[in-house]
């Protein structure tokens, strides 16, 4: 049977599919393209293979057929949308603001079209009409947080700061919490030179988020020009300059939707706005970034990898790229590779204590104790008061076999946060487990108790210090307890074994040192656990179960 050109081309888009969902793009592009051959005439195809295009980093073959698809359909306001992103990204902005307009025309609900026509009118300096645009978006939808910022960012730009100023205040009541909206109004209140006001909102910002890296530098500069009047009032001629940095612009508006598809989900919208920004901007560290994000939301992690490897060492995002790259490693279990990302991140962030906690935690998790515990012992030497940087050390060298430094560490920890639980708890089982201070034991593990009541992993250490007393009965009453609350911790279900093996209890002992055998993972325990179920099932054993015969 001869297979029609159509029913070939429907063969060849769904191969494009498949490939598609397998992320292998470069035959889900050859397999479209084919199809498009084969029945030139049908929109949906070639549209497809548009978008397809874009998401592969060739705009100039996705315009090519984009206008083919308008020309087809011209109707296909999703289409002319997608070509107006083509064209504003490719410089072609008088073509792109006319197609914008044309679909307002058409679907004047559309809140995307707005804001794409409104930042464009600023980019090419026609305010009157970018602030037209936006006001009747706001007038349609009241609650656009984007149309009264980018009515600011514009306002802003024509040198109109009062309005401005407004705009952004109404964006906050919008959002109390929105830091794109907070450090532009601080820019306003530069420019008007209002220091107190801006200063106060960089405050502000920094409340929201404490970890804005451009909000704390443009604190310091205020706080810098506060002492130094001779170059504040420099500065404050230079403040024309900011202007330039607060101009709207169409690809920072598409970046900013394009993570509002992401947080919808929407990843492969969400990745087609990005490349169409770095096709403007191919320079755009943070688009990439962004574009790296996403795609390992998208489980593309070879191709994140890809992108984030593009970011140079000279540009702002460089550090969160190294450090998302080793995450990304972490989660594929590369933890080698992870690691050489992470010190990347410590070159340019010297000293910087949250990477350097995540890199012991890499060492840690790598087996490499001795490194782990040399850049704890580097934490500690930065931050002598942080009682968790001495709980953490104190755990790594209780795993290298140090009980000492591991004793003397947690001490520490309680000394510097008598309420730190954990510690609290992990020194009073050390000592159990030791059979030592069993008294002084029982007091910690009480105390923290006390903070954690609930706590399964406390409530064993309590039965392990009843249990090494020999006090058998009150150890079973609580290591019940515990595995209640942790039913799957071999270590809890064996202690709990034990207790009723003393007491007696042969046949619970013996079902509960099986039930810690099924969850145990390593090979030591493994082979305890096997002596132990042996030796119950030796002749002259009882065989008491729950306390009855």
């Amino acid at each position: 049977m001869v297979l029609s050109a159509k029913e070939r081309a429907l063969a060849h888009f769904l191969t494009s599919r498949v490939a598609q969902t397998r992320g292998d793009y470069e035959t889900a592009l050859s397999s479209l393209a084919r199809a498009v051959e084969l029945d030139p005439d049908t929109a949906l195809l070639r549209f497809r293979l548009a978008k397809l295009y874009v998401r592969m980093g060739k705009t100039e073959q996705a315009l090519q057929h984009c206008r083919i698809v308008v020309e087809q359909e011209p109707e296909n306001l999703e289409a002319q949308m997608f070509l107006a992103g083509l064209l504003s990204s490719t410089r072609q902005e008088d073509e792109a603001a006319a197609v914008y307009e044309a679909v307002l025309e058409r679907q004047p609900d559309n809140q995307e079209p707005y804001l794409y026509l409104g930042t464009l009118y600023a980019k090419q300096q026609r305010f009157e009409e970018a602030s037209a645009v936006l006001l009747a978006l706001v007038e349609r939808y009241p609650r656009s947080l984007l149309g009264y910022y980018y009515l600011g960012q514009v306002s802003a730009a024509a040198g109109q700061l009062d309005t401005a100023e407004t705009y952004y205040k109404k964006a906050l009541t919008l959002n109390r919490s929105s830091e794109m909206v907070m450090l532009d109004l601080a820019l306003v209140y530069e420019m008007q030179e209002q220091l107190d006001h801006a200063r106060d909102m960089y405050q502000q910002a920094l409340d929201f988020n404490p970890d804005s890296e451009q909000a704390r530098k443009r604190l310091g500069r205020l706080f810098l020009e506060e002492k130094d009047l001779d170059g504040a009032l420099e500065q404050f001629r230079e403040l024309e300059k900011i202007q330039e940095r607060i101009q709207a612009d169409p690809q920072e508006t598409r970046l900013r939707i394009s993570l509002i598809y992401s947080e919808k989900g929407e990843y492969d919208r969400a990745v087609t706005e990005l490349n169409l920004v770095l096709t403007a901007q191919p320079d755009n560290a943070r688009a990439r970034y962004f574009l790296g994000v996403i795609l390992t939301e998208a489980e593309e992690d070879d191709k994140a990898i890809g992108e984030l490897l593009k970011i140079p060492t000279d540009t702002d995002y460089y550090a969160d790229a190294r450090l998302y790259l080793s995450h990304i490693y972490r989660r594929q279990k590369k933890l080698a590779q992870a690691i050489v990302e992470a010190t990347h991140v410590l070159g340019v962030k010297q000293d910087n204590l949250e990477v350097l906690e995540y890199l012991a935690g890499l060492e840690r998790e790598n087996g490499n104790r001795p490194r782990a515990i040399q850049i704890l012992e580097r934490m500690i030497s930065l931050a002598p008061t942080n009682d968790v940087y001495h709980f953490t050390l104190g755990a790594i060298y209780d795993e290298h076999k140090d009980k000492v430094r591991c004793v003397a560490h947690m001490q520490k920890a309680i000394d510097l946060n008598p309420e730190n639980s954990a510690a609290l708890n992990y020194l009073g089982y050390t000592w159990a487990e030791q059979g030592i201070r069993l008294d002084e034991a029982e007091d910690l593990i009480r105390r923290a108790l006390q903070i954690e009541p609930d706590d399964g992993f406390y409530i064993d250490s309590l039965g392990w210090v009843y249990y090494q007393r020999g006090e058998y009965s009150e150890a079973v009453e609580y290591l019940e307890r515990a595995v209640e609350l942790v039913n799957d911790d071999p270590t809890i279900t064996e202690h709990l074994g034990d207790a009723y093996e003393k007491v007696g209890r042969i046949g619970d002992a013996s079902r509960t040192y099986r039930a810690a055998l099924d969850q145990a993972t390593e090979s030591d325990q493994h082979r305890r656990l096997r002596d132990k179920i042996d030796s119950l099932a030796q002749p002259g054993q009882e065989t008491r179960s729950s306390g009855l015969e």
